[in-house]
């Protein structure tokens, strides 16, 4: 199905509320329109504009977790994004972008010492969340405490309970700089973290695959 753009929105938007009773909603979670889950939206007041309306609503709209978590993994627990991720900033979350991790990028999830596993899994509920820090990490694009709200950010989007958040950001924090240096040290190096090519042995191990020219 293709995307609804804006003008067919507000076109959509107009034509409901001539068919619909006022207060009715106008999408349910299953709507044919707009072939994703958008919630109920009231149909707009009848003295201000569709447009207004229409920015109202979607700024109230979570929009902080983008695509489903689809990884595969080396022999070592060492990952891959089969499918691009991303993370959106909330209202009121200002001086934040988008962030796009995209398909083939390696992760190790949560960077959790092997001590911790028993209260941490690098695999937990936040993995989603660590493989965007993860990702900002690698590119060194925004600061490295940009990179670690991010994180803190992505995590309340996953209801993460607050004592696990606050341990877990605090501990980035904390000891991020280390990870973040190592990283830079890589790059230079010639290190890449995004692939074309997946291997298809599932004995295949990271420290091998990436020394073929398996990259983007």
């Amino acid at each position: 199905m293709r995307p609804v753009s804006r003008r067919r929105f507000l076109t959509l938007a107009a034509m409901m509320t001539v068919t619909v009773p006022y207060g009715v909603g106008i999408f349910d979670r299953r709507s044919p329109v707009l072939g994703s889950e958008l919630g109920v939206a009231p149909l707009p007041n009848p003295g201000r504009g569709t447009e207004a309306w229409m920015t109202e609503w979607m700024q109230g709209v979570s929009r902080a977790p983008g695509g489903m978590l689809k990884v595969s993994r080396f022999r070592e627990p060492i990952y891959f994004l089969l499918a691009p991720i991303s993370w959106t900033p909330n209202p009121g979350q200002t001086g934040y972008e988008k962030v796009i991790a995209p398909i083939g990028f390696v992760t190790d999830l949560a960077s959790i010492p092997a001590i911790f596993y028993s209260v941490l899994r690098p695999d937990g509920e936040y993995a989603y969340a660590a493989i965007i820090h993860d990702y900002l990490y690698w590119t060194q694009t925004r600061p490295r405490d940009e990179a670690d709200d991010i994180f803190n950010m992505a995590m309340e989007d996953f209801e993460i309970g607050t004592v696990t958040r606050r341990t877990i950001y605090t501990a980035v924090r904390a000891g991020g700089q280390f990870a973040w240096d190592k990283n830079a040290e890589a790059k230079a190096n010639g290190e890449k973290r995004i692939l074309r090519r997946y291997p298809q042995d599932p004995r295949m191990r990271w420290d091998v695959w990436k020394q073929r020219d398996v990259f983007v």
